[in-house]
């Protein structure tokens, strides 16, 4: 058949990653597997260098793969290798460590037929969250209010269009290179939507208070990074949080101090602190609640989460700024 009589191929899947494993070929074979119905898509792993089998695994099932070779990799150089390659109108943007809800796609393509629209995405939840209180907490992070949203994840369906119109993701960015990307879409005219729909489930595989830590840390290298470029640009993404984190970060470093210097001037004053910490953490409880209703423990442990996480957050902030005056370049933060 020649290919001006081949059916136009519709939607191309760009899996992204690196010695994912097994992760891998649960996300390529849930792609497979999931209800396209009468759509044409084709299938397009990135590999980053890895060290396991994972290209092998990709070519095993039926992806076409190609390798970023860059002694530097990160995502957006990833992703862009990927939807540039791609001959549909749409690229769904996988990580390597997702598996894809069979009915995603559908409701995703229902929802772009709005045309003011370049790019839809849906829930994503942890495949183990019992794996460890750390991934059981993290997974809270990823439920988000549905509707129009300034910015989408990794795990997205989006305009192939809209992506060349900004020349895709920015590859200086190590993290938060999605936002960006979204702060010029938006610039742009487009408009993002979050449905109320599973999307992807995800490995996290934090297992470690070290892992947890180094997320953190990357995010804060992500917001201070992001929120600068944002700032120059006059748009509001990220500025309070990125502001918010820094300060918090700062009064949850110095709060040991703080605590033992008022226990020696005054026992009162000390119990008096630690009441007034204790509010200040109730009513995070009470703000998150939402996210998982009547799991009181849990969210009371997310409350403890979104605090603590702000000190490696800093510490991630304050390694930018450095980084910035000093015009060097971060090495990629590798948290798994």
């Amino acid at each position: 058949m020649s290919n001006q009589h081949r059916p136009q191929i519709e939607v191309s899947v760009v899996v992204i990653g690196r010695n994912e494993g097994r992760r891998l070929e649960r996300c390529l074979q849930s792609v497979v597997q999931a209800h396209w119905s009468n759509t044409r898509y084709e299938l397009i792993y990135v590999d980053s260098r890895s060290t396991d089998q994972s290209v092998a695994r990709a070519q095993a099932l039926g992806a076409r793969v190609i390798v970023l070779d860059d002694i530097s990799p990160c995502a957006a150089k990833a992703r862009n290798l990927g939807w540039q390659a791609a001959l549909g109108k749409y690229v769904l943007f996988l990580d390597g460590d997702t598996e894809l809800h069979p009915e995603f796609v559908t409701r995703a393509l229902d929802t772009l037929s709005e045309p003011q629209l370049c790019a839809v995405w849906g829930h994503r939840r942890e495949s183990r969250p019992e794996q460890s209180l750390y991934t059981k907490v993290l997974d809270l992070d990823w439920i988000y209010p549905v509707g129009r949203t300034l910015y989408f994840g990794g795990d997205v369906l989006v305009r192939r269009a809209a992506l060349a119109q900004v020349d895709g993701f920015d590859p200086s960015l190590k993290a938060g290179e999605e936002p960006e990307m979204c702060a010029r879409l938006r610039a742009a005219g487009w408009q993002i939507e979050h449905i109320d729909a599973p999307m992807t489930q995800h490995d996290l595989a934090v297992n470690s208070f070290r892992a947890y830590w180094l997320r953190a840390y990357r995010s804060g290298i992500a917001y201070a990074e992001v929120a600068e470029r944002m700032r120059l640009r006059g748009d509001v993404l990220w500025q309070h949080e990125a502001r918010r984190d820094f300060r918090h970060g700062i009064v949850f470093v110095a709060a040991p101090l703080i605590f033992l210097a008022s226990l020696w001037l005054s026992t009162a004053l000390a119990l008096t602190l630690m009441a007034l910490a204790l509010l200040f953490l109730a009513r995070t409880v009470q703000r998150c609640a939402w996210k998982a209703p009547g799991q009181w423990l849990l969210c009371a442990q997310y409350a403890v989460h979104a605090h603590l996480q702000k000190v490696p957050a800093l510490f991630g902030q304050l390694k930018w700024r450095q980084a910035r005056r000093q015009q060097s370049e971060i090495a990629l933060v590798n948290y798994k």
